[in-house]
């Protein structure tokens, strides 16, 4: 039976690349993991294994720590152009460029006065500690034409202890759940936001502040929403988000919910009053959707993993 080449692409996955900026005696780190992935006219190579069009993902690598050398590091949405335009711009046969990167973030770790005659001030300047609230995530996408820029989070931990409820949902004969007027609410934040930005014609976004704003919007929304559902609270999120940052049309979410569930303590002889839980990792619930701009067309994919 005849077949044919589909879709195609290759590249180099997760490239670690660690910069280092020297200010003087003071130093700042980005750590990315960077993925390529080219497509074009690359049907021989698929075809016959003839490499004509084909640039080693090797090379990939290599300009991927050149860049960090010679364009620097100032963001991964930044450094995914760089990136993305170079493939596309110097090899005829690559048509397409998409870059995946996920920053790993450090803060310098701080001493008390107390402590500092054992540890000098020049040596804080340089002393680091990975920081655990979450991956910085950004794909940068470009075509010849024009550049499509999503970035995002994943493993963003948030929990409300109170200001909580779910009642009023359907029951039937399987339905157990007791309806709550005052529980946890606990997420792990996955997602991902589209800008509109999409050439050089537009002035770009300052990628880092619109990264830190769009977090504290998210989390703002979260903290200050009476929810009676989770996707009342996602919605919340998305909504803030687009309304405060006109550079984002397009903000979609993955939030599992982390449930807690109240422990009997009667067999004890004990009351819990809303004090004592058990946090169950699975199975949970899973909710997931899109926020809009008005008149936006969505774009990010259902499955966020395929991002």
């Amino acid at each position: 039976m005849p077949t044919i080449l589909g879709q195609n692409q290759y590249g180099k996955a997760e490239t670690r690349v660690v910069k280092i900026t020297r200010d003087g005696d003071t130093h700042h780190i980005k750590d990315l993991n960077v993925s390529v992935a080219l497509s074009g006219d690359l049907s021989d190579v698929h075809l016959t294994g003839s490499n004509a069009h084909c640039l080693p993902t090797d090379t990939t690598k290599n300009t991927v720590y050149a860049f960090a050398k010679e364009k620097g590091i100032d963001s991964p949405e930044q450094f995914g152009i760089e990136l993305a335009r170079h493939f596309v711009t110097s090899q005829e046969p690559i048509h397409r460029a998409r870059i995946r990167i996920e920053e790993y973030g450090w803060e310098r770790i701080e001493t008390s006065d107390a402590n500092s005659r054992f540890i000098g001030a020049d040596e804080v300047k340089h002393s680091f500690v990975r920081t655990g609230q979450e991956t910085r995530l950004t794909q940068v996408t470009f075509d010849g034409e024009g550049f499509e820029v999503v970035s995002g989070l994943k493993d963003l931990t948030v929990m409300n202890s109170t200001n909580s409820e779910f009642w009023g949902y359907i029951k039937d004969r399987y339905t157990t759940l007791k309806e709550a007027y005052d529980r946890i609410l606990a997420t792990s934040v996955t997602g991902r936001w589209r800008f509109n930005w999409t050439g050089e014609e537009q002035r770009q976004p300052q990628w880092n502040r619109s990264y830190e704003q769009v977090k504290k919007h998210m989390l703002h929304a979260f903290a200050e929403t009476y929810s009676l559902s989770l996707q009342q609270t996602l919605f919340q999120m998305g909504s803030r988000v687009i309304n405060s940052r006109s550079e984002v049309d397009e903000i979609r979410f993955s939030l599992p919910n982390k449930h807690h569930f109240l422990v009997d303590l009667e067999p004890f002889g004990l009351k819990n009053d809303n004090e004592v839980y058990f946090a169950a990792d699975r199975p949970y619930g899973l909710i997931e959707a899109t926020v809009l701009r008005d008149g936006a067309e969505a774009r990010i994919p259902v499955d966020l993993t395929n991002l």
